[in-house]
């Protein structure tokens, strides 16, 4: 590389993140987006094209395999456009930036995203995944560079090519990042029910979830419609809450072998996944389940989300307490070749000699092993045509424990042991095949995500669970956080700390600190989500414009300045920041946290109420905000046992826990480390009555008399 000329090589072998390291060796010159290339485009004047993918994107690896590793396309790219490559995991404001046009352009999107842009960043043509030549009427990719580059060359088609570009600048301005001419209203008391009832409408009732095509996850929706059964008792909402839940468990989104959930399914029923793990479907689903458990008394809700959990610290766990982004889509198969799903899909012989290999290690006689892989079979639905590829099965729930026992003569209990050796012997089995990739880095909002759902665990399944959800914070905060300028980083990559954070990572991460504190009473932890909620103030609360904008105000300035509005594959950032600060006003001496989540409700109420299935969290808010937070106040020296069990069973909307010491003298230690002069609301006056731990219930500022029940606590919310 010379100074003069950035674009001469590839130069991602300088980048840690492991999507632009696949790309390092393409005889593409591939750019980071950085000032040197940004310069480079202008001053060649050369259009940029840009490329936008992840790590376990399986299309991007397509593409780079057809395109990005043919030397005519990239003498192509690299004589004619500069070449940017950007992992939309480091970078989701460049993301949602270039997605917004696509989108509007073509009605959809998804990864890899392509953009051509003038070398000021204005987008002229975009789209997805492109065929080298063309293909079931998509341009070929070849073909497409050259018409650009001759299109760019021509004064004429120029001027139309940059007219379209200011065009649709403008529009992705529209979409990301105006607000109304005019004040609203935050959603009144009705929202939520507005959410469930939309929610309810588009279900499906067939199979479980939303949508006739492709499945994903949508547990916004499945809160909002728990919290909303809840307040009226509607028997339907509960009905898709459990039908959802169970298609989703049952499914081959879930890995029956070793727990966690895949990214989506392509088919309707909830069978055939894409293969990637994802951090943040794992945390949020393993939240999900926990409240559904505490909803409908269902054990097994429970237990997929411990399964999930294990596979979390087993998988996707730095040793210093962190958590992994990915597991990719495709590992290698038997042949050695790259395959999707490769690692967890089977065929009736494969389970056959798993269980008769790894089978006795684990309690199987060798005299039961044919017995016990016929019913590890039936239960999990492999069967020798397969539903999957190649006659391989995507293991799902077929056959209840149950039936099994019944058509075998055996009783449930003897049945359920041999499945459960049969699951330790099959797991042992894939162990030896070759693993995904894993995308190593440590992104600070999914682990908030991720700690929050550890964080819950401890108080709905087991306490050990705190240690791992604070092993992850401090993590993070010592990595990731700058205490002197009150300022987060958003990725973490073998010691490499880059990309200053956005409103997710503050937002997540700040809620995984107060979740943290709430079943841990440390107030280190509340600290810490204190420090961060006052930077979502500083930095992307806009007092003019009323709203939280996705990146920070001293940040790069792109062509738009995002806001997060929707719940996509994450929670709708603005939505969890709205939440979060109406509960943390409570720990303040002032109530701007309030009057900025306010704000927002009423900046976009309007928005809620017209699409209220795509804005699950900003509801939820709502909810919150109109009705007030179930806080339960907990003086104590530590939680007693029988509350923390009667708190893992109740499912309790909106809640918020505050434990605090249980003497006054105590507490004046905590105000020290939270720089207060005074007991903040929700500890104020709020001993230990009789020496003995206390509750007090309040919510919208009317409080129950103090008692040592929490279950009469927990009562008095329903007067």
């Amino acid at each position: 590389m010379t100074d003069a000329d950035p674009t001469a090589r590839n130069r991602l072998d300088e980048e840690e993140s492991p999507y632009l390291r696949q790309h390092a060796d393409n005889p593409v010159n591939w750019q980071p987006w950085d000032e040197a290339a940004l310069a480079a485009a202008e001053e060649q004047d050369k259009p940029i094209f840009l490329s936008i993918g992840y790590a376990a994107c399986h299309w991007c690896h397509v593409m780079e395999e057809e395109s990005f590793e043919d030397e005519a396309i990239a003498e192509l790219l690299n004589e004619q456009f500069v070449p940017i490559k950007v992992d939309r995991e480091e970078r989701p404001d460049i993301d949602s930036v270039y997605m917004s046009i696509c989108q509007q352009v073509s009605g959809r999107g998804g990864w890899p995203l392509n953009a051509w842009l003038t070398p000021d960043g204005d987008p002229f043509y975009v789209g997805t995944y492109f065929p080298p030549e063309p293909k079931r009427g998509a341009p070929g990719f070849r073909q497409l560079l050259e018409d650009i580059s001759e299109s760019w060359a021509d004064p004429e088609q120029r001027e139309e090519m940059e007219s379209r570009a200011r065009q649709w600048t403008e529009a992705i301005e529209d979409d990301l990042e105006s607000t109304p001419d005019q004040p609203g209203e935050a959603p009144d008391e009705g929202v939520l029910d507005t959410v469930a009832s939309a929610a309810l409408r588009g279900a499906d009732r067939e199979f479980g979830g939303w949508g006739k095509g492709q499945k994903f996850p949508q547990p916004g929706r499945l809160r909002a419609l728990m919290r909303a059964h809840a307040a009226d008792g509607r028997d339907a909402y509960r009905e898709v809450v459990e039908e959802t839940l169970d298609a989703m468990a049952d499914g081959g989104l879930y890995d029956h072998v070793g727990g966690g959930f895949h990214r989506y399914t392509t088919d309707r029923e909830w069978v055939v996944p894409h293969f990637e793990k994802m951090l943040y479907d794992n945390a949020e689903l393993a939240r999900v389940f926990l409240t559904g458990y505490q909803f409908t008394g269902r054990e097994r809700y429970r237990e997929t989300a411990r399964e999930t959990l294990e596979f979390v610290e087993r998988e996707l766990t730095h040793p210093d307490g962190g958590f992994y982004s990915t597991l990719d889509a495709e590992s290698a198969d038997g042949s050695g070749e790259r395959e999707e799903g490769a690692f967890y899909v089977w065929t009736p012989d494969g389970i056959d000699d798993a269980i008769a290999e790894y089978g006795p290690e684990h309690g199987i006689p060798g005299e039961q092993a044919d017995l016990a892989a016929d019913i590890f079979r039936e239960r999990y639905g492999v069967t020798p045509t397969g539903n999957f590829e190649n006659g391989q099965t995507v293991l799902t729930r077929s056959e209840s424990v149950e039936s099994l026992a019944d058509d075998y003569g055996l009783s449930t209990d003897d049945a359920e042991q041999l499945l459960d050796a049969g699951k330790a012997a099959v797991f042992e089995a894939r162990a030896e095949r070759p693993r995904p990739p894993r995308d190593e880095k440590v992104l600070a909002g999914w682990n908030g995500l991720m700690i929050s759902a550890f964080a819950e665990a401890a108080l709905v399944d087991d306490e050990a669970w705190a240690e791992t959800a604070t092993d992850a914070l401090d993590f993070a905060r010592e990595n990731l956080w700058d205490a002197d300028s009150g300022r987060l980083s958003r990725r973490f990559k073998d010691g490499d700390v880059a990309i200053q954070g956005y409103l997710e990572d503050y937002a997540f991460l700040a809620r995984g600190a107060f979740d943290t504190y709430q079943v841990t009473g440390e107030v280190d932890h509340l600290a810490f989500a204190l420090d961060l909620a006052r930077t979502v103030e500083a930095e992307f609360w806009d007092d003019e414009a009323e709203t939280l904008y996705f990146t920070p105000q001293s940040g790069e300035s792109l062509v738009a300045r995002p806001q997060e509005l929707a719940d996509q594959s994450t929670p709708s950032s603005a939505g969890v920041a709205a939440e979060l600060l109406l509960a943390l006003d409570a720990f303040v001496d002032h109530d701007r946290f309030e009057s900025v989540a306010g704000g927002v409700l009423a900046t976009h109420g309007n928005r809620v109420e017209s699409n209220p299935q795509q804005h699950p969290s900003l509801a939820l808010a709502a909810d919150t905000y109109r009705r007030g937070a179930h806080e339960l106040t907990l003086a104590a020296e530590s939680m007693p046992v029988s509350w923390r069990e009667t708190l893992a069973d109740t499912y309790v909307p909106r809640r918020v826990l505050a434990p605090r010491p249980a003497t006054d003298d105590a507490l004046d230690g905590w105000l020290d480390a939270l720089g207060l002069a005074e007991a903040p609301p929700v500890w104020a006056s709020r001993e230990a009555r009789d020496g003995e731990p206390t509750v007090y219930a309040c919510r919208s500022r009317a409080c129950s008399p103090p008692t040592h029940d929490l279950n009469e606590a927990l009562a008095w919310f329903e007067e």
